[in-house]
């Protein structure tokens, strides 16, 4: 997303871009998160131009069922309609470049329209042989009970970090219970949790941060006590805070996935090398146990 969307650094070009992603193929990472909106729509086109030749090696996922309203204001709109859900997938396999979409995302429930009617459609999609899986993001238990009648649930993605908690309580643990994998988007806090954002920090309005609440001044401030902790267990085992962060998240069970999102190659790599560290018990206690953010998510 980031290459894109939301606070996207424009000093990192599209071949800069392609480079990290085909570096993060030559590591082993072999699962790519992307969107229609990112962009809206170039990010789908700048991914499959970097996997265009390495196209087996990796599993693409998209998603449909938001739209962009308001690009300056980072201002979304929800569209479950089946028609709109057919069109657009038509149009992130153009984009990509690709026959079939390995993993097809519900990017948001629409109240609008009955979500089994939206999940009916993306259903058909898999008949159609177009996707191969379905997956939904920001869904409750009682909206996962209910499409998972209609066709199997493979992935639920939502924000999942050591200060967004949220989905613990209820949807990883059903993922569990229902062979689904849990796909956690944000793990570093959308860059909060490397330590990088420091007291002070101001975002300028074509960031998306800007918009949120836990970016404002008074909360950067607060929560730098989260990121005091997080560095205390960093130094102590030679690691970055972002990480360690990682590793708390890989450590919630075997079916919790990380996406986090990067655009250079440093940091990628810093990334990857986080499958590497084993939290101990009395690391994971004081992480399981770190103080409450500040400010809501959105």
């Amino acid at each position: 997303m980031g290459f894109s969307w939301g606070y996207r650094d424009a000093s990192v070009d599209e071949a800069a871009a392609i480079d990290v992603i085909r570096r993060a193929i030559d590591l082993g990472v072999d699962h790519f998160d992307t969107a229609d909106v990112y962009g809206p729509f170039v990010n789908e086109s700048l991914v499959g131009r970097a996997i265009a030749d390495r196209r087996e090696r990796v599993v693409i996922a998209t998603k449909a069922g938001l739209v962009v309203e308001d690009k300056a204001t980072f201002r979304f709109g929800r569209d479950g309609r089946p028609e709109h859900i057919r069109e657009a997938c038509d149009g992130s396999l153009d984009r990509l470049g690709i026959d079939v979409i390995d993993l097809y995302y519900l990017h948001r429930v629409d109240p609008e329209v009955p979500v089994e009617e939206t999940w009916g459609a993306m259903a058909g999609l898999v008949a159609a042989g177009k996707v191969r899986f379905l997956g939904i993001s920001e869904a409750s238990v009682e909206e996962l009970e209910r499409i998972s009648r209609v066709h199997p649930v493979t992935t639920v993605q939502s924000e999942l970090s050591l200060w967004t908690r949220d989905y613990l309580a209820g949807v990883v643990p059903w993922c569990a219970a229902h062979g689904a994998s849990f796909v956690a988007f944000a793990p570093l806090g959308r860059g909060f949790l490397t330590g990088a954002i420091t007291a002070g920090a101001r975002f300028e309005s074509k960031d998306f941060r800007s918009k949120l609440p836990r970016f404002g001044a008074e909360a950067v401030a607060e929560n730098q006590r989260i990121v005091e902790r997080l560095r205390a267990i960093a130094a102590r085992r030679g690691a970055t805070p972002a990480q360690i962060a990682l590793a708390w998240v890989l450590a919630r069970g075997e079916h919790v996935l990380a996406i986090p999102g990067t655009q250079r190659r440093r940091y990628l790599e810093e990334n990857v090398a986080a499958v590497d560290f084993d939290l101990t018990p009395e690391e994971l206690e004081v992480l399981d146990t770190l103080p409450a953010p500040v400010g809501g998510r959105y």
